[in-house]
């Protein structure tokens, strides 16, 4: 008798359920399902919330940066990534549409510090 004949007749068959591996696939599945739930659903749209957010800001709207400077928009430049804020009567600064916090300028509008000129 060889090695190989040997671990054939050693080996125990595993106890499979009745429904055999399929309960794996589908905890897997789950699994998967939840994960989407909770994480990449959401995300994805917080995301197009922020774009769209981005997108509809115009001239006059008080913002907050992620960097906490305060402004109102002067003006969307020509290349639609960047903006002129007035941080101070007369004080200019050039940023990116995408430092603008949705959060906080969210916050600042709805404490009523922030309206529409």
């Amino acid at each position: 008798m060889n090695y190989f004949s040997y671990l054939l007749q050693t080996a125990k068959p595993q106890a499979t359920g009745p429904f055999g591996n399929m309960t794996t696939l589908i905890f897997l599945g789950g699994m998967i399902l939840v994960f989407w739930l909770f994480f990449i659903r959401p995300q994805a749209k917080r995301a197009k919330n922020q774009k769209k957010f981005i997108s509809d800001l115009g001239k006059g709207d008080k913002i907050v940066t992620i960097a906490g400077i305060h402004g109102i928009i002067n003006k969307v430049n020509e290349d639609g990534t960047t903006l002129n804020i007035e941080t101070s009567p007369g004080s200019y600064i050039k940023i990116e549409k995408s430092a603008i916090s949705m959060d906080w300028t969210a916050a600042l509008n709805k404490a009523g510090v922030g309206e529409k000129k």
